[in-house]
């Protein structure tokens, strides 16, 4: 069982970024739980803010996720951008802020951090492989949050609930992430690449363009 004891210099707002971690691994609650021996109800504490966690939860969760404390904590320094093959361009674009690295899962699933904030609305694009057959049924997880997500190419599976939705290249979805959820490559025919927007404590896109017909001051 984890110590009582909070760990000094752990960010009181640093639960997003466990949330993620575990998403992007494809757990649920339950099943970190199982692996790391903390309560699901002590996980969800942490990754809502409610409690902090300590330094043996930390390395528990940093060999569950396959990530380092940095990582975690949001300190780790970015990855070293390649060197290209011609000489670099001159200017301020070269001076520019490098892109993270992708991420990738054991299923293949490679995901890119396009955020590096905690807190308010994460955004990543994920990118599914490519798939021989007909897959079964997502596996479904459910947690506190918004979600936003927009398909940029191949067709996506949302099991959202009872519901089975099979999305285009352009369709958007969004939906409360406390009912349960999986996605999937829809079958063969080419990888799936798609966005998401995922608001911790409910945040989400706002949209403020006016309706056909109306005139803004």
């Amino acid at each position: 069982m984890a110590a009582d004891g909070e760990a000094a210099g752990v960010p009181a707002d640093m639960g997003p970024r466990l949330r993620a971690a575990r998403e992007r691994s494809g757990a649920t609650l339950t099943g970190v739980g199982r692996a790391t021996g903390i309560s699901p109800s002590t996980l969800s504490r942490i990754e809502t803010g409610r409690r902090r966690p300590t330094l043996e939860v930390l390395l528990r969760l940093a060999k569950a996720y396959g990530a380092s404390l940095d990582e975690l904590a949001g300190t780790a320094p970015a990855a070293p951008a390649p060197v290209p093959a011609g000489p670099a361009p001159a200017g301020p674009a070269a001076a520019g802020p490098r892109a993270p690295a992708p991420q990738r899962s054991g299923d293949g699933k490679a995901v890119l951090p396009l955020t590096r904030y905690v807190g308010g609305l994460h955004a990543h694009k994920h990118v599914l492989p490519a798939v021989d057959a007909p897959p079964a049924r997502p596996r479904q997880a459910s947690h506190d949050g918004y979600e936003w997500l927009c398909v940029l190419y191949g067709r996506l599976w949302l099991a959202l609930g009872e519901q089975d939705l099979v999305l285009g290249a352009g369709d958007v979805a969004e939906f409360d992430t406390r009912t349960p959820h999986g996605v999937a490559n829809a079958g063969p025919g080419g990888p799936v690449e798609y966005l998401i927007m995922f608001g911790p404590q409910g945040e989400r896109p706002r949209t403020r363009t006016p309706a056909p017909g109306r005139r803004t001051r």
